[in-house]
């Protein structure tokens, strides 16, 4: 409908789950690497659809781009795969919403709209993973974001703009801590709902897990069912 055709990556794995910061950590970072040198070697983008994946592919593929010494131990690793291949940081690394931003663009989104969202208000919540670090992500403004909400627009919906938008909903303390988790995942659904959210829009499964476990007095919606809906 909108003029893309999403495939997916042959024998994908896991992206990791997290980027580990450590410079001598590269066996976490290999399935990353594999599914970027896949879409390499199709000469496609590599598009994701969660936060989360999104942050460690390409904070993977910064890493190779820009660190030599790091590029040089994760392709010792690949040159003992059964059928060798090397990577060099070539691909194009797209969330799903850049790919409705940038490549097919909102005002295309605007007239494929069949159901608008008209007089639905609801609140983007970015989180931290989405948008950090801001140089390495480069997606949108770290502090004052606008895409999820610009996304929103182009549905017909009217965005909510509250404070906790880009904090983090606590899934990282998630097993260590689960009170402190509990207690910024409500803080976020809260602030929305005391804003006027009828409903909370996430681009993350993560954030949407938590922010549900918290109690959200409202709806937590993944960005892609409001996409089908309307």
């Amino acid at each position: 409908k909108l003029g893309a055709t999403l495939c997916e990556v042959p024998d994908w794995q896991c992206c990791g789950g997290v980027f580990v910061t450590a410079k001598d950590e590269i066996a976490s970072k290999l399935s990353s690497v594999r599914a970027l040198a896949a879409a390499a070697a199709a000469g496609q983008p590599l598009v994701t659809v969660c936060s989360a994946c999104h942050n460690v592919i390409k904070q993977t593929n910064h890493a190779m781009l820009n660190d030599a010494e790091f590029a040089a131990k994760v392709n010792a690793y690949l040159a003992q795969d059964k059928s060798p291949i090397a990577y060099h940081g070539e691909t194009q690394v797209l969330h799903y919403l850049e790919l409705l931003r940038d490549v097919i663009g909102f005002d295309r989104i605007r007239e494929a709209v069949v159901h608008p969202l008209t007089g639905r208000k609801i609140g983007a919540y970015y989180g931290c993973l989405l948008l950090r670090p801001g140089k390495v992500m480069a997606m949108d403004d770290v502090e004052n974001p606008q895409i999820i909400e610009d996304f929103l627009r182009a549905l017909g919906a009217e965005p909510v703009i509250y404070a906790r938008r880009n904090e983090c909903c606590g899934g990282s303390v998630a097993l260590d801590d689960p009170a402190a988790a509990h207690k910024k995942g409500a803080a976020v659904a809260q602030n929305a709902a005391e804003l006027g959210a009828e409903a909370i829009v996430t681009a993350c499964p993560l954030c949407k897990y938590n922010l549900v476990k918290a109690g959200s007095p409202v709806p937590v919606i993944y960005f892609t069912e409001l996409l089908a809906e309307a």
